[in-house]
């Protein structure tokens, strides 16, 4: 099976919106409910036997078993009998809150995530349809259940042979949009290692350097609106909150974070393509993300978008027969590219690489690049053939 999802912005009535403004707010209670049913059962497991808390006491009973997904959905339906707002509301999109919920406390067990918070009024932005009728979009329209058709600006279209298996409502500072996830019945071949190859080194001061000698600089999005985004937010501060005058305040914050974040996800697009360009394998720093945005220069490495822009790489790898691999970051900068020495810890004001053993010199970011292509190249199975002074080349094992 192979899924792809698309996403088109909705052109709904005011009538329409309206009533996915109302299922929002439904499907945020729905989820604050089941949380805080969870809490309380957790809660009142957590106390000693023989005393309880001077601040709360959860009281329930020894026997009560832990609210779970299975038995929340079964409580749903239930309610949904007597209760006017669940009753207009698709049953199976509730239940996709509830598995929300559900993989949140997974996360958390599994991943370390923290426990699952509330949601205020106005954080709850999206709601899913995990089945949808026969031939739901048709003529420009999506047919929801329950709501049924809703106008949609389909700016490209979807191959044939595919199945609609899921849709989901997302709501921005920008509008409405849907994405569909849309279901091929085919297993597409796995892309092998092959052609020319070229490593990639992400950076601060160069967002992209290749071992072909490419550098690209990183372009400033979030600074560069920082000046904007400060004045903004002071506006709002003086504002008193919860008035029309904050919410239009607000809705300018919004507008500018999402400006910032589209014009971040273009550039890395449109980077991915051109990388990908006449070549046959990409080999990228497997970097631990996490502890960058936790360092010093975490604001900078969250602005360049290092996680993002290799998904976006790796998905267009895909997209266009380019085999892609993460390979040890571990002193990609520390090792000369071209004798294989150590060359020592550089600090971040060098910015040349010149080795004392063979004397070698480029840039910094480019011998490092260098260093990823002779790892991925030999995590392939491929023989490295040095053409020239920083020229390699892959040349398979059989």
């Amino acid at each position: 099976m192979f899924n792809l999802t698309y996403e088109f912005k909705l052109k709904p009535t005011k009538n329409q919106i309206d009533i996915f403004e109302e299922w929002l707010e439904t499907h945020r209670r729905v989820y604050n409910y089941a949380l805080a049913e969870r809490k309380d059962w957790y809660k009142s497991r957590s106390c000693q036997i023989k005393a309880c808390s001077l601040h709360s006491c959860y009281i329930i009973s020894a026997d009560a078993l832990r609210p779970t997904y299975a038995s929340q959905c079964k409580s749903l339906t239930a309610t949904r009998k007597t209760n006017e707002y669940l009753g207009k509301i698709n049953a199976q999109s509730l239940q996709q809150t509830l598995r929300r919920l559900e993989k949140a406390f997974v996360s958390m067990w599994e991943q370390n995530h923290g426990f699952p918070r509330f949601k205020k009024v106005g954080r709850m932005r999206s709601f899913s349809f995990p089945q949808l009728g026969k031939n739901p979009l048709q003529n420009g329209c999506i047919k929801l259940p329950v709501i049924g058709k809703v106008k949609l600006r389909q700016s490209r279209s979807i191959p044939d042979g595919g199945v609609l298996k899921q849709a989901r409502v997302v709501k921005r500072v920008s509008g409405w949009y849907i994405m569909l996830t849309v279901q091929w019945d085919v297993n597409p071949p796995q892309t092998m290692p092959r052609g020319e190859g070229i490593g990639i080194d992400v950076g601060l001061t160069s967002m992209v350097a290749t071992s072909s000698g490419l550098l690209i600089k990183r372009p400033r999005f979030f600074v560069d609106a920082e000046r904007k985004l400060k004045l903004l937010q002071q506006r709002v501060s003086r504002k008193r909150k919860g008035s029309n005058n904050w919410l239009k305040a607000v809705m300018k914050v919004a507008r500018l974070h999402e400006y910032v974040a589209n014009c971040r996800k273009d550039w890395h697009r449109k980077l991915s393509h051109q990388l990908s360009d006449n070549v046959g394998m990409i080999f990228v720093e497997d970097l631990n993300l996490v502890g960058l945005s936790r360092g010093m220069l975490g604001k900078h490495c969250l602005d360049a978008g290092f996680g993002q822009f290799f998904n976006i790489l790796e998905q267009t790898c895909f997209k266009r027969g380019v085999y892609f691999q993460k390979v040890d970051a571990k002193n990609t900068s520390q090792i000369c590219p071209n004798c294989q020495h150590e060359t020592g810890k550089k600090t971040l004001a060098e910015r040349v690489h010149k080795c004392d053993n063979c004397g070698y010199t480029t840039d910094r970011d480019i011998a490092a690049a260098q260093v990823v292509l002779i790892r991925g190249l030999a995590a392939v199975g491929h023989t490295v053939k040095m053409l020239s002074e920083g020229k390699y080349i892959g040349i398979p094992a059989n």
